[in-house]
């Protein structure tokens, strides 16, 4: 079967051509991820991920060139965003470390709690695309580019989503900033 034919088919929710592309796929996927993030069990992860948004985004799935290419370019997309987290996280880790390594208690545990139910309110709040947009962007660390891939929708939607989340996130949660000017 050839590519053109097994994207319909994965469009149209056929388990076996999911599957099939699962198994001509994934040790190549495997291994291209593996040669950036230097990691086994953590290439197989993203690779899992890379996996899953495609059946899940099947019906609106836009591959312009061959799937081969299009599960390289996420799964290597993906593994890249990987390792720059990593970097940002290894930065900032000490200059977070003697702040956290005392539990908050009193005040300070009491603001964080009302902080997190303050934040899910106005998740919650979010219309579906913005969320949906929000999450892929700062959960799973996605460019804009790839979430428009991802949702089948243009990279100009994503960054319109995008302002249109952060507007309302910062008016549900304007008792939570600092003051503008401050």
């Amino acid at each position: 079967m050839d590519d053109r034919e097994l994207i319909e088919r994965v469009r149209r929710g056929e388990r076996e051509a999911f599957d099939s592309a699962f198994r001509a796929y994934y040790a190549l996927l495997v291994g291209t991820a593996e040669s950036i993030v230097r990691s086994r069990a953590v290439a197989e992860e993203l690779v899992q991920d890379v996996m899953l948004a495609l059946w899940m985004k099947r019906e609106t799935l836009t591959v312009d060139d061959s799937l081969r290419a299009y599960l390289y370019r996420a799964t290597r997309n993906r593994a890249l965003n990987h390792v720059r987290h990593e970097r940002v996280h290894l930065r900032t880790t000490p200059l977070f470390a003697e702040a956290s390594s005392v539990p908050p208690t009193g005040p300070t545990a009491l603001a964080d709690a009302e902080i997190s139910a303050a934040l899910s309110v106005a998740m919650n709040h979010l219309p579906d695309r913005c969320r949906e947009v929000f999450e892929l962007s700062r959960a799973q660390h996605l460019t804009y580019s790839e979430i428009a891939t991802t949702l089948g929708i243009s990279v100009k939607t994503v960054e319109a989503q995008m302002g249109k989340a952060l507007r309302i996130l910062r008016e549900q949660l304007a008792e939570w900033l600092p003051a503008a000017g401050s």
